[in-house]
């Protein structure tokens, strides 16, 4: 309660009236999207008429049938608009268009598939309306999920907390952010994103309701396991130099292993007691240059990131706008 009351209630801070906005990314989910957004509005509307209820959906370069239901679905709910991009740019991207053009006191993002449970909407408005600047939809169970994917889940926040010291477990996408918190996560300049992580950076008061994430309304997750690794090994790295710095150590370990076997050989040669070939010398080098590729490659990855940062290209490129929106980027 001291933290709520550090920053002050939203209803004497905005009014009787304060403004949600829901920021929906959408990528190829045509056949269940204009369903799927009508349970979400109706879970939402549970909010009004205590605060103005407004949908911005964000279509990541669908090549279905979505853009059309999106169009269709933004005719029939006038609290819904959409953008989309002229190609698929990742779901960061589309969450971060959402952020750009968000003009509301409250913004809530989540996913269009019904994981994030829309239930949750309400609650998540009662406690900012507290005070609080995030609320937080918390995984308390991953629901009907395979043993290798809770591994990899596992081992991903594990190392994850380890290199940047934040820790994501049971963290989702699905939250709501104070306008004052969207402003921050704008003057954010990097190109590559990772929205939870930088939500956590930024470190604002916050609450968490948990939730079990239920099975998908329809479809499958455009997620492959290749995909995820890339996503995963990309946000590592964007919040931590410590893989850099394990290089030192790597060459220190591998210099002590050579001065371990280099004196095991002198000392052998010394006593009349080596043996011919090259053993010792063969291994050597299999270790030392195993080491130094593995640094090369731990390099060339920071490096890839500096030369994508340094491109300065936009993080999205519009291709659709609603009247009435700006393109900002």
């Amino acid at each position: 309660m001291d933290e709520m009351a550090k920053y002050g209630s939203m209803e004497t801070t905005q009014g009787a009236s304060p403004s949600v906005l829901l920021v929906i990314p959408v990528f190829n989910e045509g056949k269940a999207v204009y369903a799927n957004l009508q349970v979400i509005a109706a879970a939402a509307t549970g909010i009004e008429p205590e605060c103005s209820l407004q949908m911005l959906i964000v279509d990541d370069g669908s090549t279905d049938g979505t853009v059309k239901e999106l169009a269709r679905y933004c005719s029939d709910e006038k609290r819904a608009r959409w953008i989309g991009f002229t190609r698929n740019f990742g779901k960061e991207s589309a969450i971060h268009a959402g952020l750009d053009h968000a003009d509301a006191d409250a913004v809530i993002v989540m996913d269009s598939d019904l994981q994030h449970p829309p239930e949750l909407i309400p609650q998540m408005v009662a406690l900012w309306k507290k005070g609080l600047p995030v609320v937080e939809a918390w995984k308390s169970g991953r629901g009907k999920e395979s043993f290798a994917s809770r591994i990899f889940a596992a081992a991903f926040y594990a190392l994850f907390g380890y290199f940047s010291g934040l820790d994501l477990r049971g963290q989702s996408d699905f939250k709501l952010l104070d306008r004052r918190v969207v402003l921050e996560y704008r003057r954010l300049s990097e190109r590559r994103r990772f929205f939870r992580g930088l939500v956590q950076w930024l470190n604002y008061p916050s609450a968490r309701l948990p939730f079990v994430v239920p099975p998908r309304a329809a479809g499958q997750t455009s997620w492959g396991r290749w995909r995820l690794l890339r996503y995963a090994l990309g946000n590592l790295t964007s919040f931590s130099a410590l893989p850099l710095q394990l290089i030192s150590w790597m060459g220190v370990l591998t210099l002590a292993v050579g001065f371990v076997i280099g004196s095991i050989s002198l000392y052998k040669k010394w006593a009349g007691v080596a043996l011919d070939g090259f053993t010792t010398v063969i291994l050597l080098i299999v270790f030392a240059s195993g080491v130094l590729m593995l640094s090369l490659g731990i390099i060339g990855h920071y490096l890839a990131k500096i030369y994508e940062e340094l491109k300065l290209r936009p993080h999205y490129v519009l291709k659709d706008i609603f009247p009435g929106l700006e393109e900002r980027r």
